[in-house]
């Protein structure tokens, strides 16, 4: 792969992950200011369902944080846009979409076919 798209990549995977970072401290701030005495138990119950939306959103943010991460160290070993299962490249318009992708289409499509049929 090139290096200017080897660069654009690692800059929208650098964006990608600032903006988690972000979105955490903020969640953090957020939950840190909020006043917990609710006198109506509806309002309480509205916050708690909030906060635990909002924690599940940052556990799967927590979790696109670790490919970007993984994402970034192929770039540096130079391993970047190769499927991991084929050894083929994966697709720009893949990785343009998904630029964390680690199995081409044709691979992706063949497990989550293997996991339909095993019930995963």
């Amino acid at each position: 792969m090139e290096q200017a798209s080897l660069d654009k990549y690692k800059q929208l995977l650098l964006a990608q992950r600032q903006e988690i970072i972000d979105n955490a401290e903020a969640t953090v701030t957020d939950m840190l200011s909020q006043a917990e005495n609710y006198p109506d138990p509806t309002d309480r119950a509205s916050m708690e369902t909030d906060r635990s939306f909002n924690l599940r959103l940052r556990e799967r943010e927590r979790h696109l944080l670790k490919k970007i991460d993984a994402a970034l160290e192929r770039i540096t070993n130079g391993s970047f846009g190769v499927c991991e299962h084929c050894g083929e490249d994966i697709s720009p318009a893949r990785l343009e979409a998904r630029p964390v992708s680690t199995l081409c289409i044709r691979c992706k499509t063949a497990q989550e076919e293997l996991e339909k049929v095993r019930g995963d």
